[in-house]
């Protein structure tokens, strides 16, 4: 999920384009190339497989989603589920998934987990690890997280940091930044998904818990469309202080629900995407769908073609790292 306030962020947003994004797409043909170039990098970027990072599913009847409720997202107020992501991904090369919560009200907590669990055990889907949700500023954090510590499946932990309900400056509360440290011990991951202009109390966080692996997702939740040049100058200089550590990856997804819905194209999205490339470096960058949010602007596969187009003129071998060897590497994914 992704910036401000789902409600906010995802204001006036529309059923997925059809034709008028294709044609927008297809204007930004980028430079000329022969027609044998041009056959020869379409099969390689083609054959490349991908690992999804960022797979959200919900079934309504085993969760309840209440950021569901408003007007603004009611093309996602349904259940999604693994027949409707093999639908959306096919042909792509999907291989393997890794699950995201879905900001599922804090009572349905476990039994998200244990759907997921469920889920990657069947071995049926592309699905085969999770980052859950949790609540590190609770006082029954270190309980719940730790019963699921020695799952070969939970990867990490994620709570949304932009919603109303996460003041700025939660995440470097006490309880909260043990919590974080607890998570490093425990061999898992914590995802920053947070307002751009607040990556730089996420990379307070990360020095405070040098021990933990930290992910940050929607390439820093930067909206493509923003004018606001502070806001864009606070954002550079908090990822370029994130990518100095380490322990941090960066997520290249989520950033197409802030195009323009009927008039959007792969250079809108270039300016972010290159920046957190270049910022973070070819072996911590990884590909994330975010679907189905992203079908508020995009198919999955219209972003996928779109990401192509950005780094077509990429190494393949930075390609592939993008899309799938980095992921397989970051989260342990046999």
């Amino acid at each position: 999920m992704t910036m401000t306030s789902r409600r906010n962020f995802l204001e006036q947003a529309a059923m997925v384009v059809g034709g008028g994004l294709a044609a927008a797409f297809h204007r930004n043909e980028g430079p000329t190339l022969h027609a044998g170039e041009k056959k020869e990098r379409a099969v390689s970027a083609e054959a490349i497989p991908i690992i999804d990072t960022h797979q959200h599913l919900w079934d309504l009847s085993k969760l309840k989603l209440s950021w569901l409720s408003g007007p603004d997202v009611k093309t996602l107020n349904r259940s999604f589920v693994t027949a409707d992501y093999l639908q959306a991904t096919a042909g792509l090369n999907v291989v393997k998934a890794v699950y995201m919560e879905v900001d599922a009200d804090p009572e349905f907590h476990e039994i998200e987990a244990e759907y997921v669990i469920d889920l990657c055990k069947r071995g049926d889907s592309p699905t085969v690890a999770a980052v859950i949700s949790g609540r590190p500023n609770s006082p029954e954090f270190p309980r719940y997280i730790t019963r699921y510590a020695d799952n070969p499946y939970i990867k990490g932990v994620r709570q949304i940091l932009h919603v109303p309900s996460a003041q700025r400056g939660l995440c470097l509360e006490p309880r909260f930044v043990e919590s974080v440290r607890l998570l490093g011990k425990l061999g898992l991951r914590f995802d920053l998904c947070m307002r751009p202009g607040e990556i730089v109390d996420g990379v307070k966080l990360v020095e405070k818990c040098p021990q933990t692996r930290f992910v940050v997702d929607h390439c820093g939740n930067m909206d493509v469309r923003s004018k606001d040049k502070a806001l864009r100058e606070t954002w550079m200089k908090g990822m370029r202080e994130m990518a100095v550590r380490p322990n941090t990856v960066c997520k290249i997804s989520g950033i197409i629900v802030t195009a323009d819905k009927q008039n959007w194209k792969p250079d809108d999205l270039a300016p972010n995407v290159n920046f957190c490339l270049e910022t973070f470096g070819d072996d911590r960058v990884c590909f994330a769908g975010d679907w189905p949010v992203c079908t508020l602007t995009a198919s999955y596969k219209q972003w996928v073609e779109a990401l192509k187009w950005i780094v077509r003129d990429r190494p393949a071998e930075f390609q592939r790292k993008l899309f799938h060897d980095n992921a397989a590497k970051f989260y342990r994914l046999n």
